[in-house]
């Protein structure tokens, strides 16, 4: 299964890109990033068997290890592709919302989508780590 980051914003050279790149190199499975402007761009087209995970801070609080066990669930079910969208500032509109398989938030605090990027990497790292049995993830 691919994860797939679709970000609205450049992300650029930054502290952010930096963490970005470090977790996703660090994951086994194949991942892809694509980066639309804040506004219009053309969103990559949607293959059969993908799921839509929307970061998004009316989503669900999962832990890290609930979090591993939905992409696990796919992953053995035959998806292909998890999308993972984060939106630009005004996050998403409630059509959007209404489209997603999972609505994901990282708490109720605002982040800055650069940041939340960075968090994302780290949990589909953490994630695959827990599956593979990788001590990286320490529970407790």
């Amino acid at each position: 299964m691919i994860l797939h980051i679709v970000a609205r914003g450049r992300i650029g050279r930054s502290p952010e890109a930096e963490l970005v790149d470090r977790y996703l190199k660090r994951i086994a499975w194949p991942t892809r990033v694509t980066e639309l402007p804040d506004r219009g761009g053309k969103m990559p087209e949607i293959a059969p068997a993908t799921r839509r995970i929307m970061l998004d801070e009316t989503g669900k609080v999962l832990s890290s290890v609930e979090f591993a066990r939905i992409m696990e669930r796919w992953r053995d079910d035959g998806v292909r592709e998890a999308r993972f969208m984060i939106g630009a500032a005004d996050g998403f509109d409630d059509a959007e919302r209404a489209g997603a398989d999972l609505l994901l938030s990282f708490g109720r605090a605002t982040w800055p989508h650069m940041m939340a990027r960075a968090m994302l990497a780290e949990q589909l790292f953490r994630a695959t780590s827990i599956l593979a049995n990788h001590p990286y993830h320490r529970e407790g």
